[in-house]
Protein backbone atom coordinates (compact mmCIF):
# COMPACT_ATOMS: atom_id res chain seq x y z
CA UNK A 1 0.00 0.00 0.00
CA UNK A 2 1.10 3.23 -1.19
CA UNK A 3 -0.87 5.40 0.84
CA UNK A 4 0.08 6.49 4.35
CA UNK A 5 -2.01 4.88 6.96
CA UNK A 6 -4.22 6.46 9.33
CA UNK A 7 -5.43 6.27 12.92
CA UNK A 8 -9.27 4.84 13.19
CA UNK A 9 -11.16 5.36 15.43
CA UNK A 10 -13.03 3.26 17.95
CA UNK A 11 -15.97 2.20 15.67
CA UNK A 12 -13.62 2.04 12.45
CA UNK A 13 -11.70 -0.04 14.29
CA UNK A 14 -14.22 -2.35 15.73
CA UNK A 15 -15.49 -2.48 11.92
CA UNK A 16 -12.25 -3.46 10.45
CA UNK A 17 -11.59 -6.02 13.73
CA UNK A 18 -14.98 -7.71 12.12
CA UNK A 19 -13.73 -7.93 8.68
CA UNK A 20 -10.53 -9.12 9.82
CA UNK A 21 -11.79 -12.12 11.80
CA UNK A 22 -14.07 -12.60 9.08
CA UNK A 23 -11.19 -13.93 6.53
CA UNK A 24 -13.30 -13.00 3.40
CA UNK A 25 -15.19 -10.23 2.13
CA UNK A 26 -18.22 -9.30 4.12
CA UNK A 27 -21.79 -7.46 3.29
CA UNK A 28 -22.80 -4.88 5.35
CA UNK A 29 -25.41 -6.87 7.23
CA UNK A 30 -22.65 -9.31 8.40
CA UNK A 31 -20.97 -5.96 9.88
CA UNK A 32 -23.93 -5.12 11.24
CA UNK A 33 -24.54 -8.27 13.10
CA UNK A 34 -20.82 -8.84 14.44
CA UNK A 35 -21.17 -5.39 16.26
CA UNK A 36 -24.89 -5.83 17.72
CA UNK A 37 -23.31 -6.86 21.23
CA UNK A 38 -21.54 -3.62 21.28
CA UNK A 39 -22.75 -1.12 19.15
CA UNK A 40 -26.76 -1.67 18.08
CA UNK A 41 -26.48 0.36 15.07
CA UNK A 42 -28.94 1.12 12.20
CA UNK A 43 -27.76 -0.07 8.52
CA UNK A 44 -27.35 3.13 7.30
CA UNK A 45 -25.04 3.98 9.96
CA UNK A 46 -23.06 0.94 9.41
CA UNK A 47 -22.84 2.01 5.50
CA UNK A 48 -21.72 5.81 6.50
CA UNK A 49 -18.57 4.37 8.28
CA UNK A 50 -18.03 1.41 5.57
CA UNK A 51 -18.06 3.94 3.04
CA UNK A 52 -15.80 5.97 5.35
CA UNK A 53 -13.39 3.38 5.66
CA UNK A 54 -13.43 2.90 1.76
CA UNK A 55 -12.51 6.58 1.36
CA UNK A 56 -9.48 5.97 3.63
CA UNK A 57 -8.21 3.16 1.66
CA UNK A 58 -9.11 0.68 4.92
CA UNK A 59 -11.56 -1.38 2.74
CA UNK A 60 -12.43 -2.31 -0.53
CA UNK A 61 -15.81 -2.51 -1.85
CA UNK A 62 -16.75 -4.66 -4.47
CA UNK A 63 -20.44 -4.46 -6.13
CA UNK A 64 -22.11 -8.14 -6.12
CA UNK A 65 -25.73 -8.18 -7.44
CA UNK A 66 -27.82 -6.29 -5.04
CA UNK A 67 -25.38 -5.34 -3.05
CA UNK A 68 -21.59 -4.89 -1.71
CA UNK A 69 -19.09 -6.88 -0.32
CA UNK A 70 -16.18 -5.42 1.84
CA UNK A 71 -12.83 -6.57 2.09
CA UNK A 72 -9.71 -5.22 4.11
CA UNK A 73 -7.14 -3.23 2.09
CA UNK A 74 -5.16 -2.89 5.13
CA UNK A 75 -4.19 -6.08 6.96
CA UNK A 76 -4.32 -6.27 11.07
CA UNK A 77 -1.01 -6.99 11.36
CA UNK A 78 0.02 -3.51 9.04
CA UNK A 79 -2.51 -1.73 11.32
CA UNK A 80 -0.99 -2.81 14.70
CA UNK A 81 2.53 -1.97 13.48
CA UNK A 82 1.61 1.28 12.45
CA UNK A 83 -0.64 1.75 15.90
CA UNK A 84 2.79 0.21 17.83
CA UNK A 85 5.05 2.76 16.56
CA UNK A 86 2.45 5.77 17.17
CA UNK A 87 1.87 4.54 20.73
CA UNK A 88 5.48 3.92 21.65
CA UNK A 89 6.91 7.63 20.05
CA UNK A 90 3.86 9.60 21.17
CA UNK A 91 3.69 8.08 25.26
CA UNK A 92 7.14 6.74 25.55
CA UNK A 93 9.59 8.64 22.98
CA UNK A 94 10.13 5.58 21.22
CA UNK A 95 11.47 3.63 24.33
CA UNK A 96 10.49 0.43 24.89
CA UNK A 97 12.28 -0.28 28.24
CA UNK A 98 10.36 2.86 29.20
CA UNK A 99 7.03 0.99 28.18
CA UNK A 100 7.45 -2.22 29.63
CA UNK A 101 8.42 -0.03 32.66
CA UNK A 102 5.25 1.54 32.96
CA UNK A 103 3.27 -1.72 32.21
CA UNK A 104 5.70 -3.35 35.31
CA UNK A 105 4.73 -0.37 37.71
CA UNK A 106 1.29 -0.16 36.74
CA UNK A 107 0.74 -3.23 36.94
CA UNK A 108 -0.72 -4.43 33.76
CA UNK A 109 2.00 -6.95 33.55
CA UNK A 110 3.95 -9.06 35.68
CA UNK A 111 7.26 -11.20 36.22
CA UNK A 112 5.76 -13.95 34.62
CA UNK A 113 4.80 -11.79 31.28
CA UNK A 114 8.71 -10.34 31.61
CA UNK A 115 10.18 -13.67 31.85
CA UNK A 116 8.44 -14.06 28.38
CA UNK A 117 9.18 -10.65 26.80
CA UNK A 118 12.87 -12.09 27.92
CA UNK A 119 12.76 -14.99 26.15
CA UNK A 120 10.94 -13.76 23.15
CA UNK A 121 13.87 -10.92 22.87
CA UNK A 122 16.76 -13.89 23.17
CA UNK A 123 14.72 -15.78 20.60
CA UNK A 124 14.29 -13.06 18.31
CA UNK A 125 18.68 -11.98 18.80
CA UNK A 126 19.33 -15.56 18.04
CA UNK A 127 17.15 -15.08 14.54
CA UNK A 128 19.11 -12.21 13.66
CA UNK A 129 22.17 -13.80 13.82
CA UNK A 130 21.57 -16.61 11.77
Amino acid sequence: MTQELKHLGDAELEIMQAVWRAGEPVQSSYIQQALRSRRDWPLPAVLTALNRLVEKGFLTCERRGRGNRYAPAVSEEAYREFESRGFLQRLYGNSFPALVAALYRGRAIGREELSDLRRFLDELEREEEK
